[in-house]
């Protein structure tokens, strides 16, 4: 079975602009995340898929692998969809750009489970963490996921789900984290269907793949690295990194 790494980098983010160039620790962000992907051991390849020349000569330059995007894509899978298609590639892992902290143990769960899908059940892998605090479980900028009893995923929200109306009943909350090992072809197969209102309305990308009947097997992990959307989030991971 043939696995890679692929790191979405687009430039431009609403909350942080030009987040993955900025300094963590004497490098950017960007290469740091790719150099840890790198590290874990894990991947055949690890590339960097980019709309900016910048991030591209950044990783080149520093002895890495990377892809220009020909179209403008509106998520990370639609533009590692289009990397792929002509690769011959089995399972492709979704590292997001600014996780630089990337855990090792949580990603070879992830691929584990696909050695393990002798009945081809898993179209996609990917994590969530629990969370108790009910700031975090409010949040809308937290995405929470719910499961069945086999951990498939049954929804994910920027609201809290499953809704506490029976405060008695002791239900687990987890965040999703935005980590994806996908099937080849459930990329393929992602970037030719159109958004439908669910995943328009909550503007969470997993959601495409449930309302098209794709199956997405979730792994529990009790890390929670360090995402930098904010220019705060580079503070704590500037502090971490040291």
């Amino acid at each position: 079975m043939k696995i890679i790494s692929m790191i979405p980098a687009r430039y431009q983010a609403s909350r942080f602009p030009a987040k993955l160039l900025k300094d963590l620790s004497g490098e950017p962000v960007i290469l740091r995340t790719y150099k840890a992907a790198v590290k874990t051991h894990l991947f055949d390849e690890v590339y960097v898929v980019t709309d900016s020349t910048t991030i591209y000569n950044l990783i080149e330059e520093n002895g890495g692998k990377a892809i220009m995007s020909q179209e403008e894509h509106e998520s990370g899978s639609d533009r590692i969809a289009e990397a792929v298609t002509t690769m011959d590639v089995d399972v492709v892992v979704n590292v997001q750009g600014d996780e630089p902290f990337i855990d090792k143990e949580s990603l070879e769960k992830l691929i584990l489970l696909f050695y393990q899908d002798s009945a081809m059940e898993i179209d996609l892998a990917s994590l969530m963490t629990p969370i108790t605090d009910w700031e975090d479980i409010s949040n809308p900028n937290t995405v929470k996921v719910v499961v069945d009893d086999r951990n498939f995923a049954l929804y994910f929200s920027r609201s809290p789900i499953p809704f506490p109306r029976n405060k008695e009943v002791n239900i687990p909350y987890y965040k999703h984290k935005g980590v994806y090992a996908f099937r080849k072809q459930a990329l393929l197969d992602f970037r030719q269907l159109p958004v439908l209102p669910l995943e328009a309305a909550e503007k969470i990308e997993a959601i495409r793949f449930l309302e098209y009947g794709k199956r997405i097997k979730m792994v529990e992990t009790s890390v929670t690295g360090i995402e930098i959307d904010t220019p705060e989030d580079l503070e704590r991971a500037r502090k971490a990194w040291k």
